[in-house]
């Protein structure tokens, strides 16, 4: 799977997102300091970049009186992955001029070798696209990040064989065969849990990919990998190779393993408390155009994401996949974290060392404490 971020599996993941499994946690933590001389000069922004900063200044369909305009406050924002579906709300914000008319001046970052979270701790950027169980990981190796939009609020992960591997129809197949990964330990646990609920024994051998695991699977590198259902899976019913896929909820893996939104840096958040209220209410007003309009946003995000080499086609059946599974969660929701299905998931995950070190668990994440959902109350006030 491309978000853990679900940090987050294919050729198009790595044109498209990634969090949760997108690379092992203890790389971004690994690269944190070597970020760090990075700050001054955006040179972190810049490794492994696949896309050209873009400004909520371009194509605004609102502009607003000079006067309004030098009074924004700049935000950057720093992608986990490529663009793609995931975050065309803010692409959307930027488009429709709501980020300006918020008194901001947003930049679109593209993502860097370390990671959002790594960027948005050394202040590379201030805020950046991620998970819930990726801050639990990196706030527990000493980060200070805070989760404060949550966009994927119903589980999106699929773990998946070909249509054609006629010996893998349950996850109790996939005992002994090879899994196509990015490497974590996050995945590695998901999995073991999926293959012992599904009454098989929990091990099985490794190959890590870096970007096609669709042609990995095909050429028999490895016999299953993790997928999302928005793109990777959208992709495969437009495309192909068909796939056989297994949802982690439903083999024993509690909770919502993909809640991936936007956290920042806590020391930033303190002084800057008005300018992200504005932020996340723009950003949600983005998301929601984007619900409620999701064929133009789609062409807002291929449009205004050239780099990103985004298929107008997949682009445009992803939002369609996301509105009619309401993988946004009710319209009236969008960009609130589900707290209790967040500690669900996080402590499965502490239960299974993943958040510890040297044999140790370490403390159990609180997700109350990790994520807020406090700016969505203030603005009904």
């Amino acid at each position: 799977m491309k978000h853990a971020r679900l940090a987050h599996f294919s050729l198009a993941r790595f044109h498209s997102q990634s969090h949760l499994f997108r690379r092992p946690l203890a790389l971004i933590t690994a690269l944190i300091a070597s970020c760090a001389c990075a700050v001054g000069t955006m040179a972190c922004a810049g490794c492994g970049s696949t896309s050209a900063p873009t400004s909520s200044t371009a194509k605004p369909s609102n502009p607003l009186k000079r006067s309004e305009a030098n009074a924004h406050r700049k935000i950057s924002i720093m992608l986990d992955w490529t663009a793609n579906t995931n975050h065309v709300g803010v692409y959307t914000a930027a488009r429709k001029g709501y980020y300006r008319l918020a008194g901001l001046d947003v930049t679109i970052l593209p993502t860097a070798q370390a990671g959002a979270e790594t960027a948005v701790q050394t202040g590379v950027a201030d805020a950046g696209f991620t998970t819930v169980s990726n801050v639990a990981a990196v706030d527990a190796k000493g980060s200070n990040l805070h989760f404060v939009f949550d966009v994927m609020q119903k589980p999106n992960a699929r773990w998946c064989a070909l249509a054609s591997r006629t010996d893998i129809t349950s996850p109790k197949n996939f005992s002994g065969k090879t899994f196509v990964t990015f490497g974590s330990a996050e995945q590695t646990a998901v999995v073991k849990q999926m293959i012992s609920h599904a009454g098989g024994k929990p091990t099985f051998s490794t190959v890590t990919v870096g970007t096609s695991t669709f042609q990995s699977l095909a050429n028999k590198r490895g016999d299953f990998a993790g997928f999302y259902d928005t793109w990777e899976g959208v992709q495969s019913r437009l495309n192909g190779p068909s796939l056989r896929c297994y949802q982690a909820q439903h083999w024993g893996v509690p909770g919502n393993p993909d809640q991936f939104g936007i956290a920042v840096n806590r020391t930033w958040e303190k002084t800057h408390e008005t300018a992200l209220r504005r932020f996340i209410k723009a950003t949600e007003k983005g998301y929601r155009y984007a619900l409620l309009h999701p064929q133009e946003a789609a062409s807002i995000l291929v449009a205004d994401a050239p780099s990103a080499a985004i298929e107008p086609a997949l682009a445009q059946a992803s939002m369609k996949e996301i509105v009619s599974g309401h993988f946004w969660g009710p319209i009236e929701n969008i960009g609130r974290t589900n707290i209790a299905e967040g500690q669900k998931y996080v402590t499965f995950l502490w239960s299974k060392g993943v958040y510890g070190s040297h044999g140790s668990k370490g403390p159990k994440p609180i997700v109350s404490h990790i994520a807020t959902n406090k700016y969505f109350f203030e603005q009904r006030r």
